[in-house]
Parts: structure tokens; C-alpha cells; sequence
């Protein structure tokens, strides 16, 4: 057998390691070794406020350390702030590829839609937020982000939602008041090759600002018709996966080129 990297999925905000439980699957079949971690203090077994004071910048080292305990530079799988994350630790290790679905943007892309706007200084109503765990408001993420998913498997993930880090929400949708950029990817292109999804009715994370955030990292953008904010999982996932696959068997013909 083909001796292929491993790939470490990082999963999205309220979210955990099993939203990939269907998503890995195309990837360990052609293969891979597939690590789905939980992002500090998102196990299921943790407290709701696990997650106080935690941010961006420890999410980002965790899965680097994860990246460089590996027996070979990882790739890299990252959905909505889990995408954020990736981004953040393939500036901190090696990794051999970056894939990202519907990625949160870095310091300094700003939004390109009013919700976009409504959710950044919707927070704001929450008081010091940014002290917080901040839990998940099912409602929003059955009318944004699994608004395509049948009504069963939409309620089985609402159900296994759990709190956030309201710290690492205001450094990634509040970046312009954090003078510490923490979720600044730096200049120039990923230090891997990198590709970036995008449904185009994805209303969280729109094709406008995507396409924002894979200029400012030299990524190759595509966006997916038909399709919204939860490609892991919502009808035509598999062929997201696919897609993805057959990127990443061009990746070592594109570098040689």
C-alpha cells in the first residue's frame, strides 16, 4: 500500500472531533491514517466552561504539536474555525498540504456580508463575552450552517453542540479591536500548497470574504454550487471528500511542475 501522510481534521466552533465521523471515512479508505481531535476543552465528557479564557493561540499550537508528533508532515483539514486554526498551525509546522471548508477568515479580511457584520457585534449583547463560554444558539445553526442537512441528521448534530471560547470568537470575529493580531496568518502564501471550499449559499462564512481569505494565503479557491456552510456533512459531502482526495493526489505533480 501507497505509504500516505497522515491527515488531522480540525473540526469548527461548538463542534468536536466527531463532525468528521462521516467525512474521514473516503480518506481512510483510500488510505490515510485520520486523526480528529477535539479542540481544547470541546470533549465530550468536559465542563461547559472548559473552554474560559482559551484562545485562538492555544487552539493553533495544540494542533501544531499534534502536526509535529507525527512520523511525516501531516495535511491538514480544517471546517470554519477549525479552517482558522489551520491556517494558524501551518505557519507554526510542517505540514504537506492544507485543505480548508469554508474557512473563518484571518486578521485583517474583513466580511462581506451584513450577517457577517450582525454576528461580530451580536456578540457584543452577551456583555464581557470574551470571558465566557459562550453556548451555541441551536437555533442559528439549523437556519445557517445545517440549514441543507435532512431534519434527522440536523438534530443529531444540534444535539451533541457544545460551548465556545468566547475569547477565541472575539479574536476571530472581532479582529480589528485585538491590536495582538493573534489570528494574523502573516505575509504571503501557506508554506504548503493549500486549497479552500466555499458553498455558494453559505451565509456564515460567503464565497466573497473565502475568496478573501485564499488570496491572502496564496490558496486555490473553489466554490461549490448548491451547497452551504456545513460541506462535512450536509447532501454532496462525499463529493467534497473527493474532491479534496483527487487535489491532494495532484499536490506532489503540481510541486515537481
Amino acid at each position: 500500500m501507497q505509504d500516505l501522510p497522515p491527515v488531522i481534521m480540525v473540526h469548527g466552533a461548538f463542534c468536536g472531533g466527531w463532525a468528521f465521523e462521516a467525512f474521514r471515512k473516503p480518506f481512510e479508505a483510500a488510505g490515510h491514517l485520520v486523526l480528529t481531535p477535539d479542540l481544547r476543552g470541546h470533549g465530550e465528557g468536559e465542563r461547559s466552561d472548559a473552554v474560559v479564557g482559551v484562545s485562538m493561540t492555544d487552539y493553533a499550537r495544540d494542533i501544531a504539536a499534534l502536526c509535529a508528533a507525527q512520523p511525516r508532515p501531516p495535511i491538514l483539514v480544517g471546517h470554519s474555525l477549525g479552517g482558522l486554526v489551520a491556517q494558524l498551525a501551518a505557519r507554526r509546522a510542517e505540514v504537506a498540504a492544507v485543505a480548508l471548508l469554508a474557512p473563518s477568515a484571518p486578521w485583517g479580511v474583513a466580511g462581506s456580508s451584513i450577517e457577517e457584520a450582525v454576528t461580530a457585534f451580536g456578540l457584543h449583547m452577551l456583555g464581557p463575552f470574551w470571558a465566557q463560554a459562550i453556548a451555541p444558539d441551536r437555533s442559528l445553526m439549523r437556519q445557517y450552517s445545517l440549514n441543507r442537512m435532512p431534519k434527522a441528521q440536523r438534530e443529531a448534530v444540534v444535539q451533541r453542540l457544545r460551548s465556545e471560547s468566547g475569547r477565541a470568537l472575539w479574536e476571530t470575529l472581532n479582529w480589528w479591536l485585538d491590536p495582538f493580531m493573534t489570528t494574523g496568518v502573516g505575509a504571503g502564501p501557506l508554506p504548503a500548497p493549500t486549497l479552500v471550499l466555499c458553498g455558494d449559499r453559505d451565509v456564515v462564512h460567503p464565497p466573497g470574504t473565502v475568496r478573501q481569505t485564499a488570496e491572502r494565503i496564496g490558496a486555490e479557491f473553489r466554490l461549490k454550487p448548491g451547497m452551504s456552510h456545513w460541506l462535512l456533512g450536509e447532501p454532496g459531502w462525499d463529493g467534497v471528500a473527493d474532491e479534496v482526495l483527487t487535489w491532494l493526489d495532484e499536490v506532489p505533480a503540481r510541486d515537481a511542475a
